[in-house]
């Protein structure tokens, strides 16, 4: 049983209980051997049935008092993984979503997914059988081996002597399966992460014809995952064989010592008798822990996994105060506020998982409260970043997050999260300060850094060096990363996720106690208008998967509807529109315009048309900021900018 086990929040007192629980068990069969050789040895020296009835009655109520603890053993284990393994999805997905969707992208969705369901299903499992195996066997033996040591040292000696074989025996078996289950934990992540890989990209493989070339992969991948379970069952039978091995031999050792000395009359029948029922209880408990070891490993495997993860520094906060999983269960244990409020974060959140880089569900009460104490965006407002510079690298603690497509930087493997090869700074001396409302063009080439200076303004990111911070009407200053930001802004990705639902419900994802009509009003602002009148149910009708797929222009428009009906007055925009044809593109480019309006928008692309919509033009190059001013301004300088509208002008020729 692992060190950190004692670290989970109750369990001292399950591991008291289960230890009374199974000191009382222990009795019982000693008791019910007891009893059941004086009944047998009577009747074998011709006692009558009837005076033999107190002892039969006493082995009938032990045999009944045995199975009634154990069903309390059974609850006391199941109730407590069953608490365990709720409070550790809860605090698991509070700890992703303050990660943030770069760590998540960087885990793999097949991965994460398996993790939360799967994988807290078998860490459930593991403390439910592991907890009441681990005491057993640490009292039953002992115990049992006394009392027969009060009886016959030579049995108690035989008995003694066989279990620190065993547990030998069982120390190499579990370092050989701990092994095997790394593997197959390893090869189940790259599965699940293929498997929904492969599912994504379905249809983009049968229009290149791929689909059964592809078959093979699958079938190399599944291979793999089976080599690794047959190698996990090849251990864990061998690990059976060994301890019924030896087991039935130390009992058949007992049993041979004792009927020679009965043979020559050098012991009582009764004692022999109760020494031969105590044997094969006395390797009961480790026999279950050896089956039930072998069974759970996948479970303590997934366990590991999730406390890996919530031991991983948050962005915006100390190593010191990071979420260690003793210290989200103590939390969430020890203050029901403190549950309260981590349920409200992951409330908050939840379309952050599922659009990767969405954030932070908010509620009608939250926008009228910030409406009444001016926590909003508004025309008094200032956004200030101050030489900020983000690094990526072993030492910094955005370093397992990097994803983007720096080849020279992270090496991605089938089988695990993104290696980071050397420290490389993402973002150097970054400045911006804006007041009020505005359309804010970032304009770069692919690697610039737009997307990170994006996250940085969606509060993903916390800055290694200076600071991001807005203040308000009143003057009031807060972190970008922080509460009243995250209400403030609504963040628009490149990929919008379209759940499987009705068109009301995705447009309402922020919103859910939106009404009829301003769902339908932010759908005709996005420009969903003729989209719903070919739609026979209109905001009813069942879209994403198993009902009607939208196209990349309409996916955009939903989420463009999802931030217009949250009210909110600072957009932040990551390449909207990089996937689309350029027909769709300035289709959707009409619909935007005019409704960023009394609005802060921060527009990330490489698409040159939109600059000369935008109040404010950033130009970036490796991280840095080379330029910035209007777009009449920026021409005139005849620097980077005007050399980018040169050679488009001269391509469009």
């Amino acid at each position: 049983m692992g060190k950190d086990l004692w670290k989970l929040q109750g369990i001292r007192l399950v591991m008291l209980l289960t230890a009374l629980l199974t000191l009382l068990q222990t009795i019982v069969i000693v008791l019910q051997s007891v009893w059941l050789a004086q009944a047998v040895s009577g009747l074998f020296s011709g006692d009558t049935l009837q005076s033999q009835l107190g002892h039969i009655g006493g082995f009938v109520s032990a045999l009944i008092a045995r199975q009634f603890l154990s069903m309390l053993l059974q609850k006391l284990a199941y109730d407590f993984a069953e608490r365990t393994g709720q409070q550790f999805r809860r605090a698991l997905i509070d700890q992703l979503f303050a990660l943030g969707p770069r760590y998540a992208m960087g885990q793999g969705t097949g991965n994460l997914v398996t993790l939360v369901r799967e994988g807290i299903a078998k860490y459930r499992t593991y403390l439910e059988l592991i907890i009441p195996r681990m005491v057993s066997n640490g009292l039953t033996p002992l115990f049992i081996g006394i009392y027969v040591l009060r009886l016959d040292w030579i049995s108690a000696m035989i008995l003694g002597l066989v279990f620190p074989i065993l547990i030998a025996f069982m120390i190499l078996l579990g370092l050989a399966a701990q092994k095997q289950m790394d593997r197959q934990w390893a090869t189940y992540r790259v599965l699940s992460n293929h498997f929904v890989d492969s599912l994504r990209g379905l249809e983009t493989l049968r229009f290149l014809g791929r689909s059964r070339a592809h078959a093979v992969t699958i079938g190399r991948t599944s291979e793999q995952y089976r080599k690794a379970t047959i190698g996990s069952m090849r251990v864990a039978f061998l690990s059976s064989f060994a301890l019924d091995f030896f087991t039935m031999l130390s009992v058949a050792f007992v049993a041979v010592s004792l009927g020679l000395r009965l043979v020559h009359g050098e012991m009582l029948l009764e004692p022999a008798l109760t020494i031969l029922m105590l044997a094969p209880e006395f390797f009961v408990p480790i026999r279950s822990l050896g089956a039930d070891y072998h069974a759970t490993m996948d479970g303590k495997e997934a366990g590991e996994e999730i406390q890996r993860m919530m031991q991983q520094p948050i962005p915006g906060q100390s190593s010191n105060s990071s979420i260690a999983c003793k210290e989200s269960h103590a939390t969430f244990n020890e203050s029901y506020a403190t549950f309260n409020e981590s349920y409200a974060t992951f409330n908050e959140s939840y379309a952050a998982i599922n659009e990767s880089h969405a954030i932070f569900k908010r509620s009608r009460i939250v926008r009228n409260e910030s409406a009444s104490d001016n926590r909003t965006w508004n025309e008094a407002s200032t956004l200030m970043i101050e030489a900020v510079s983000i690094h990526y690298g072993h030492d910094s603690q955005h370093s397992t997050w990097q994803t983007t497509n720096r080849s020279e930087v992270t090496s991605i493997q089938a089988d695990q999260a993104p290696i980071v090869h050397d420290r490389y700074t993402a973002l150097t001396n970054v400045s911006l300060n804006w007041q009020g409302y505005g359309k804010i063009g970032i304009i770069g080439a692919s690697g610039a850094g737009k997307s990170t200076l994006i996250d940085l303004l969606a509060g993903f990111l916390v800055p290694d060096e200076g600071q991001a911070i807005w203040r308000d009407a009143h003057g009031h200053s807060s972190q970008l990363h922080g509460q009243h930001w995250r209400t403030a802004a609504a963040y628009i990705p490149q990929h919008p996720y379209i759940f499987s639902g009705t068109l009301r419900d995705n447009i309402a994802l922020y919103e859910p106690n939106a009404t009829e009509s301003e769902v339908a009003e932010a759908a005709q602002c996005a420009g969903l208008g003729k989209l719903l009148q070919s739609l026979p149910q209109g905001l009813n009708e069942h879209v994403g998967e198993g009902g009607r797929m939208l196209s990349g222009g309409q996916e955009q428009r939903v989420a463009l509807a999802r931030a217009l009906l949250g009210q909110r007055h600072v957009l932040l925009l990551d390449e909207p529109t990089a996937h689309l044809d350029i027909e769709t593109e300035y289709e959707l480019k009409q619909t935007m315009l005019p409704l960023f309006d009394n609005k802060l928008v921060l527009l990330a692309t490489h698409r040159l048309h939109w600059m000369t919509d935008m109040d404010w033009i950033i130009v970036m190059e490796q991280g840095q900021i080379v330029e910035q001013g209007t777009h009449q301004g920026l021409l005139e300088q005849n620097g980077l900018y005007c050399s980018w509208i040169n050679e488009q002008w001269e391509g469009s020729a």
